[in-house]
């Protein structure tokens, strides 16, 4: 694991039944940055977030997280982890659900109050959940994650269902988290948020077919919006992989002139 690296993934493998999920992923996610995991839905998005978290179980290679296993006691302060979905009590308040996780994950005396300012809940801090929109709900989850002072948040598809506005919000915010030090793993099958990341990790089909950068994704592609250049990398993955190795193929040639 490099030093500047949150988290080192190599070989996993991951079996569902008789399906195999993950073969081998190898990826690194560096500190301090907002990193996009994107892809189709059912590509192994969440299934590679919840190996990061620990709450994965995998059939072979090694997770660590910030210099330590993946799951292990030690991180439980210092990993943050969005599930899918708003995982709030809609019957209690904006604060009264703050204060009950910060009871729970042994955070600070006055966190609530400073998470309320970091993700502009301040007004409606005494507003039951139910009543408020889905971007607010959101920003009650995320503000679940900052309790504490965790170095790596995990949100899965946390901007799934909003209008476009909304998103950008949250994306601001994901951006203004990164600024201050904590590095940022958020997961979208909406390719224009692809733009909106430090670095990127295109998923397809239980597979990394690019960890690259925004502006080199779109200039090795030579196209102007993420999803057409998603598209071009599925299109290079799927030549590649019907292409016989060079040296299987420099081998059957030889073969062939041998036996003139």
């Amino acid at each position: 694991m490099t030093t500047d690296a949150a988290v080192a993934v190599r070989g996993l493998q991951v079996q569902r039944g008789r399906t195999r999920v993950f073969d081998g992923v190898d990826l690194d996610i560096p500190r301090g940055q907002v990193i996009g995991l994107l892809g189709p839905s059912g590509c192994g998005k969440t299934t590679l977030m919840r190996a990061i978290v620990g709450v994965q179980k995998t059939a072979g290679g090694t997770v660590t997280v910030l210099g330590e296993p993946a799951g292990a006691a030690s991180l439980r302060h210092r990993v943050a982890y969005g599930t899918q979905g708003a995982a709030v009590y809609t019957d209690l308040s904006v604060r009264e659900n703050l204060h009950y996780f910060a009871g729970v994950l042994g955070a600070p005396r006055g966190d609530v109050e400073r998470v309320l300012n970091r993700v502009g809940l301040r007004a409606e801090a005494n507003r039951v959940v139910r009543d408020l929109s889905g971007g607010q709900v959101n920003r009650v989850s995320l503000g679940i994650a900052l309790l504490g002072t965790p170095e790596l948040i995990v949100l899965d598809e946390p901007t799934v269902g909003l209008d476009p506005v909304l998103r950008a919000e949250l994306w601001g915010l994901f951006r203004s988290i990164a600024e201050a030090g904590t590095t940022m793993l958020v997961s979208s099958h909406v390719m224009d948020e692809a733009l909106r990341c430090d670095r990127l990790l295109l998923m397809r089909e239980g597979r990394i077919i690019a960890d690259t950068t925004p502006a080199d994704l779109l200039a090795s592609t030579g196209k102007a919006d993420a999803e057409q250049a998603f598209l071009v990398m599925i299109e290079r993955q799927g030549a590649a992989s019907a292409s016989p190795p060079p040296d299987r193929a420099e081998t059957r040639r030889s073969r062939r002139e041998g036996t003139r």
